[in-house]
């Protein structure tokens, strides 16, 4: 068994000689236990202070990818998920009574019955490339990069952003690429999915082709964007974000 011990978005990890794990004994340092969760049979719980205690070390999951096995990785995203979904479920959205646990992943209400699930914010992100041809009659590809306000640093990513209620996952790719950038796309097609648990998130992305249009970028949304070759990319997003395997494999493709 695992226990997966989180302060807020922090994850309790267990140092083992020069690599980390996920604690197979609960760490006596943090007990007693806000939450306590069972999920695919490990235990998952709720602090609220963090601990420093050898051989535990607190990390950002995000952080957590590079210290990991993946398997590790997905398992801990998903307990965290669980973990935030349980914390914004206590009460009733309709009546205010009490929630308590019907299954291991479903709520009732104690006063009116009403059951809940743990909800997924499904994202689209899609990586846009064109062909260009310069004066002498060279090709080359590019890739459609833009850096949001959101971003806390200076790389690129790829447009993306929530499904709208009422629109298929392919309507929200086009519109959002309409919307954030002016362009037109065509020869959308699936690439792959990714859970994204900061918080609750669905990635789900596509490739497309670029149609036409020129960029114009919405501020609201967007600071910069532009095309790129493969030799004069900016800095690009970290390894373990479906926008950097979606960017990873058109350099494969165009290399």
């Amino acid at each position: 068994m695992q226990y997966f011990v989180f302060c807020q978005s922090d994850l309790v990890l267990e140092k083992v000689g020069d690599s980390y794990q996920i604690p197979t004994e609960p760490p006596t340092e943090v007990k007693p236990w806000t939450t306590v969760m069972d999920i695919d049979g490990h235990k998952a719980y709720r602090i609220d202070a963090p601990i420093a205690a050898h051989p535990y070390e607190m990390c950002p999951l995000r952080q957590s990818y590079y210290k990991l096995a993946e398997e590790d990785y997905l398992k801990a995203g998903k307990c965290h998920e669980l973990l935030y979904w349980d914390q914004n479920t206590k009460f009733c959205g309709v009546c205010g009574g009490p929630m308590r646990f019907d299954t291991a992943i479903s709520k009732k209400c104690e006063h009116c019955g009403k059951e809940v699930w743990p909800q997924l914010a499904i994202a689209i992100i899609v990586l846009v490339r064109r062909r260009v041809t310069d004066s002498s009659g060279a090709a080359r590809d590019e890739v459609l990069l833009v850096h949001a306000n959101s971003f806390r640093d200076d790389h690129y990513g790829l447009v993306a952003g929530f499904v709208e209620t009422g629109e298929t996952l392919e309507e929200a790719v086009h519109r959002e690429v309409m919307e954030e950038t002016g362009l037109h796309i065509t020869n959308l097609r699936y690439f792959g999915s990714q859970p994204w648990p900061y918080p609750c998130g669905l990635m789900v992305g596509y490739t497309a082709d670029y149609d036409h249009g020129k960029i114009h970028l919405q501020r609201s949304e967007l600071s910069k964007g532009s095309w790129f070759d493969r030799d004069h990319l900016p800095h690009i997003p970290e390894k373990l974000s479906i926008a950097r395997h979606l960017i990873d494999a058109w350099l494969e493709e165009v290399k």
